[in-house]
């Protein structure tokens, strides 16, 4: 139980929601909420399906590529550790841009890799990897930190209104720390079972 609640908000912190607000938000400001609501639950159903495929097929793509699972961690600490950097220090280019899609978006910006994202992938191949006979368990806590990142961006506009982009930002910096110890954990296991092996 422990450790699928850890799982959980591991994964909840590298989809990030909180932090996926505002982009959500510019990419879907043209459209009426309604509009809004089916991109966001098709797209979510997207990363979902993209994400459970590496979840299950993980240890065969390790296979197929022949990887280590530390490499595999040593790699996902390095890019959750950049992404982590990033979430504490947005770049005020990608922040203050004002460019709007103005065609309905499929797939890409807002399934991948907004949500699907190389850094969540890496670890859900990991995790299935290392728990192979608790695949079942990290499926549940992928569904429970997709559910709670679905309802999250569902609720958008409330979430804005009631904490503003100020305490939303505050926020991401927060959950970036809590993901930077993270990060350098798996990244120092990655190490410490290269040496050992």
């Amino acid at each position: 139980m422990k450790k699928m609640i850890s799982t959980v908000i591991l994964l909840i912190l590298i989809m990030d929601p909180l932090g996926n607000l505002p982009i959500f938000m510019t990419i879907l400001k043209n459209f009426n909420s309604k509009k809004r609501r089916i991109i966001i639950i098709r797209e979510m159903l997207i990363s979902l399906l993209i994400m459970t495929i590496f979840l299950f097929s993980g240890e065969n793509i390790l296979n197929f590529l022949n990887l280590k699972t530390e490499t595999v961690s040593i790699s996902g600490g390095i890019i959750l550790f950049f992404i982590s950097i990033k979430m504490i220090f947005p770049n005020e280019e990608i922040k203050n841009k004002k460019e709007i899609l103005k065609d309905e978006p499929f797939l890409v910006p807002l399934a991948i890799p907004l949500v699907a994202g190389p850094s969540i992938l890496a670890t859900l191949m990991l995790l299935s990897h290392q728990n192979s006979n608790y695949i079942k368990c990290i499926f549940i806590a992928l569904l429970i930190a997709w559910t709670i990142t679905l309802i999250t961006l569902l609720m958008s506009d409330i979430f804005l209104k009631i904490f503003g982009k100020k305490v939303v930002n505050v926020l991401e910096r927060l959950m970036g720390l809590i993901l930077i110890m993270l990060s350098t954990q798996m990244f120092l296991d990655g190490i410490k079972k290269w040496f050992y092996n």
